[in-house]
C-alpha cells in the first residue's frame, strides 16, 4: 500500500495520536490513518481491549491470537506472540493453534476462553455449555467485553489482510498454510 504524502488535517493529528499513544503508525493503523475518523474510534477501541479490558493481559492477548489465526491475520500474530508468552501463555499451546491443531491449554480460562472464541469465530454462534462456561468463568460483564474486544481484533485483521499490510520480514511465517497473502497446500509447506 502506499503510503500518504500529504497528510489532510484530520489524518495529521490522527498522526500525531498514533504516535503519541503507540510510538508510531504501525499495522492496521497505516491504513487506518486514511480513515481518520473512523480509524480514531477503532484505534480507541482497540486500546480498550488491549489495556483497560476487565480480562488479564493474558487472556486479552489469548483473545487476539485466536482471532487472528481464525482470520489469517499473520501480522496480528507476530505482533503480539511474544507479548502473549511473556504474560504467560504456554508456548506449546500457542504453537499448536498456530497448526490449527486443538491447543490443549491446561488452564481453565484459557480453555473455556478459546472454545467460546472458536466457536464465535467459526460457527458465528456459541453452544449453550460453552456460553454457561463463559459466563460461569468470566461473568456477564466480561463476557460483553470479550465479544466486543473479539469483533475489534477481527476488523484489524480484515483490514491488515484486505490491504496487505507488511508481513514482518524479520519474523519467519507463523502460519504453516499461508505464503505472503495466499494459501498454500501442505504439499506447498515447507518443512
Amino acid at each position: 500500500m502506499s503510503s500518504l504524502h500529504v497528510l489532510k488535517p484530520a489524518q495529521a493529528a490522527f498522526r500525531e495520536r498514533l504516535r503519541a499513544r503507540r510510538g508510531g503508525v504501525h499495522g492496521p493503523f497505516q491504513v487506518l490513518l486514511r480513515s481518520p475518523a473512523l480509524g480514531g474510534a477503532l484505534e480507541e477501541l482497540s486500546t480498550s481491549c488491549m489495556r483497560q479490558s476487565a480480562l488479564p493481559p493474558r487472556l486479552r492477548e489469548l483473545a487476539l491470537l485466536t482471532v487472528a489465526r481464525h482470520l489469517d491475520a499473520q501480522h496480528s500474530w507476530n505482533a503480539h506472540v511474544g507479548k502473549a508468552e511473556a504474560a504467560g501463555l504456554d508456548p506449546d499451546a500457542l504453537g499448536r493453534l498456530a497448526r490449527r491443531e486443538p491447543p490443549r491449554f491446561t488452564r481453565p480460562d484459557e480453555e473455556v476462553l478459546h472454545r467460546f472464541a472458536a466457536q464465535a469465530l467459526t460457527d458465528h454462534f456459541v453452544d449453550d455449555e460453552t456460553y454457561a462456561a463463559a459466563l460461569t468463568e468470566f461473568g456477564e460483564e466480561t463476557l460483553v467485553e470479550l465479544v466486543l474486544c473479539l469483533g475489534t481484533f477481527a476488523t484489524l485483521a480484515l483490514v491488515l489482510n484486505t490491504f496487505q499490510v507488511d508481513l514482518q520480514d524479520d519474523r519467519p511465517p507463523p502460519f504453516p498454510d499461508l505464503r505472503g497473502f495466499r494459501r498454500v497446500g501442505r504439499e506447498d509447506t515447507p518443512a
